[in-house]
C-alpha cells in the first residue's frame, strides 16, 4: 500500500469556504468538526492566492495540499506529505476538468448545486478507499453520463430520466400482476 498514491480527501468549496462537495479517503479527520476545521484553514491559506490558471501546491500539516480556483469554486486534492505532486495534481485537473465537462464549461457554485449528483459521481470515479482510479476527464465524465438510460438528454436531467423510466418500469410490472 505505501507504494501505491494515494489521496486524503478532494474538496470542492466555494468562495466563501463552505463545502459543496467533499470526500475524506483517510481517518486523519476522525470528526466532522475535525474535517471543517482543515476545510477552513486550507481555505484561509490559500483565498489570496491565485490558482485560476494553473494548479498551485502547498503544505498545511503535514499534508500536501493541491488547488485550483474557477468562477467561485475552489477545488482541492490533498496527499501526505510524502506524495508526488504531479500525480496529486493529475487528480486534481482530472476532476477539475470533468466537472467543467459535465457542468458544459458553466463551473459556478449554483450550476454545481444543480448537478451535485453528477459531481458526486465523478469524485466516485476519480477515487475509491484513497486509491485512484481514474486522471482523464473524458473517460470520467463518460462514465458519469453513461449512466444515463436517454444518452440524448441533457446531463442534467439524465438523471430524472432515468427515474422516471425505473418508476414506469415498476409501475408496468404491478399493474401486469
Amino acid at each position: 500500500m505505501e507504494s501505491c498514491p494515494a489521496i486524503k480527501n478532494i474538496l470542492l468549496l466555494d468562495s466563501e469556504g463552505k463545502r459543496v462537495a467533499v470526500n475524506y479517503y483517510s481517518d486523519d479527520w476522525p470528526t466532522n468538526a475535525a474535517k471543517e476545521a482543515f476545510e477552513k484553514a486550507v481555505f484561509a491559506k490559500t483565498q489570496k492566492t491565485n490558482a485560476r490558471a494553473e494548479a498551485e501546491i502547498t503544505m498545511y500539516d503535514n499534508y500536501i495540499v493541491v488547488y485550483k480556483f474557477a468562477q467561485d469554486l475552489h477545488f482541492f486534492v490533498t496527499g501526505s506529505d510524502n506524495e508526488n505532486e504531479i500525480i496529486l495534481a493529475s487528480v486534481l485537473q482530472g476532476f477539475f476538468d470533468a466537472v467543467g465537462i459535465l457542468l458544459r464549461g458553466n463551473v459556478e457554485k449554483r450550476e454545481a448545486l444543480e448537478n451535485l449528483d453528477l459531481i458526486l459521481l465523478c469524485l466516485d470515479e476519480i477515487v475509491d478507499g484513497g486509491i485512484i482510479l481514474e486522471t482523464d476527464a473524458n473517460v470520467i465524465a463518460g462514465k458519469v453520463a453513461s449512466n444515463s438510460v436517454d444518452s440524448g438528454a441533457p446531463l442534467s436531467e439524465q438523471t430524472i430520466s432515468q427515474a422516471l423510466a425505473t418508476a414506469r418500469e415498476h409501475l408496468a410490472r404491478s399493474l401486469l400482476k
